[in-house]
């Protein structure tokens, strides 16, 4: 007689966890002990961070026959908080700091110049955006020739391409890296404190002048990573300071100053945290990047546990093409669904906690709509398979280059 379904199932199941098992131990055992598990697991939660924030408080409403974009924190200005956990961009340029640094320096002891280690770098990071700008090119002459209008093909194709400031400022500070190996970050700071001076307190300066925080508020973070390197944050006591530092002025400026009390743009709002980075944006990342700093002892012990670093590793494979296509998984799912009717918290008004509760259902949707980006673009960035008869070196090559030894 035929098994009972119930039991093959649960055989499947049971089979499915031993492969997941064993798959993650391979990983485990294929990676260099001298690999830092943390700084992997903060990078990851830097992206994902990034992504859920963006999938939580970017709406797409359908309204006279175009789609425009719309934000719950505007109408539930309340929820700023929520922005607090999940703008993790300072966590990520701490990190890239912190890599490209150490990076560089084993570079110089390969024997390898600054040209070659800057191409290699580069050729990650920028190659999957060719597959993002090539499809887009294609789906807006598309949307375009097929009738719909400006309006809504310009609200796509912002959202779209809005992740690529990111990796044009992450390049630009990658290339100065040898620069910035050594810069005291008080330095970038005291740049975007002027700004903001002139901005807000004195109210003068050309309007272009505030844009002067884009390449100096990302840069206090990622010469934090530097300093990290060099072995300066190494105590608690530095990540102490940067947090309870951090903290304190981010509130002070919140309460006393006048700044927004959301850390990612509003649509509506006069003033943004982010577009350009404002000083409570970097005092609010320096705090960020403190927490990271003080939490690097329990990373590394999550890490150690095959399941979680698996994980971990899985999202750094891929990192530039989950950030990159994410906010089309979210697009593609918005439009795909619009025929059927005005669904909510996809394209209604995100006006209350109603449609707060109605976007958390959508989440695991625009995972599996970004799973298939992933598998579809993946090879953008980890380039051609490598062959089985080299398998000690598949984690090792895939992974952002960490090969120093880290930081006790």
């Amino acid at each position: 007689m035929p098994e009972p379904a119930p039991h093959h199932t649960h055989r499947r199941l049971r089979a499915l966890h031993q492969a997941v098992h064993r798959a993650a131990h391979r990983v485990d055992a294929a990676t260099p002990a001298s690999r830092d598990r943390a700084t992997d697991a903060l990078r990851a939660y830097a992206i994902l961070g990034v992504v859920l924030g963006h999938w939580l408080v970017t709406a797409l409403v359908a309204q006279d026959g175009a789609l425009r974009t719309a934000s719950p924190l505007h109408h539930v200005p309340w929820l700023a908080p929520v922005s607090w956990l999940f703008q993790t961009l300072a966590v990520f340029f701490l990190v890239g700091g912190h890599v490209a640094t150490r990076s560089l320096a084993s570079a110089g002891a390969r024997g390898e110049t600054y040209g070659q280690w800057l191409r290699a770098r580069l050729t990650r990071l920028l190659r999957p955006v060719v597959a993002l700008l090539g499809l887009w090119a294609v789906v807006a002459t598309v949307l375009l020739l097929v009738g719909t209008p400006f309006a809504t093909v310009h609200t796509l194709l912002k959202l779209a391409l809005s992740p690529l400031w990111f990796l044009m400022v992450f390049a630009a500070l990658t290339a100065a890296t040898p620069l910035l190996a050594r810069l005291n970050p008080l330095w970038p700071l005291a740049v975007v404190l002027h700004v903001d001076v002139l901005r807000f307190g004195l109210h003068l300066g050309p309007s272009w002048l505030a844009w002067a925080n884009v390449a100096a508020g990302w840069t206090v973070p990622y010469t934090l990573g530097a300093a990290w390197t060099r072995g300066e944050l190494d105590s608690r006591r530095a990540a102490w300071v940067l947090l309870l530092g951090g903290t304190a002025a981010t509130a002070a400026l919140v309460i006393c100053a006048g700044y927004p009390a959301s850390m990612v743009g509003v649509p509506g709002a006069p003033v943004s945290n982010l577009d350009p980075p404002t000083l409570a944006a970097v005092t609010f990342g320096l705090a960020q990047c403190g927490l990271a700093l003080l939490l690097r002892d329990r990373l590394r012990r999550a890490m150690s546990h095959p399941p979680a670093w698996a994980a971990t590793a899985l999202v750094n494979l891929s990192a530039m093409t989950v950030y990159l296509w994410h906010q089309t998984a979210l697009m593609a799912t918005t439009v795909a669904t619009l025929p059927a009717a005005r669904l909510p918290g996809l394209h209604t008004s995100p006006d209350d906690l109603t449609w707060v509760a109605a976007r958390l259902v959508w989440l695991p949707v625009f995972a599996l709509a970004l799973a298939v980006c992933w598998a579809t673009f993946r090879t953008y960035e980890q380039g051609p398979r490598r062959t089985r008869n080299r398998p000690s070196r598949v984690v090792h090559c895939h992974l952002p280059p960490t090969k120093a030894k880290h930081h006790a």
